[in-house]
């Protein structure tokens, strides 16, 4: 599954939307529980409206972190503050440099490249 987190672009094809961090939660937990691999999380920094619904997207990342479930984040917000804030949270916990477009653990990354 790839989840796409944004509360105004449109979900690209291929991707299953959540406007809210609570909703892709939810998409992330389903995943999960029926042992659908999430393949990438996509993710906008502002939510918007939506913020009220579990913050912006640096939210889940520390819902993630938290968890230690390292899954593949790209980022595609338009805010270079939020960009540089989840930037520095994915190269602590995901361990991957901020110059790569993916963020993997290196352990996902080695078994993904082999």
């Amino acid at each position: 599954m790839k989840i796409w987190l944004d509360d105004l672009r449109p979900v690209p094809q291929g991707y299953e939307g959540a406007k809210s961090v609570n909703e892709a939660i939810a998409l992330i937990e389903e995943a999960e529980g029926r042992g659908i691999e999430i393949e990438v999380l996509d993710l906008d920094h502002d939510l918007g409206d939506y913020y009220s619904d579990g913050g912006d997207a640096i939210k889940l990342l520390d819902w993630l972190a938290e968890r230690e479930t390292f899954y593949p984040v790209e980022i595609h917000t338009a805010n270079p503050v939020g960009r540089a804030n989840m930037e520095r949270m994915l190269a602590r916990y995901w361990g991957k440099d901020i110059g790569r477009k993916r963020y993997m653990r290196p352990e996902r990354a080695a078994r993904d490249l082999s």
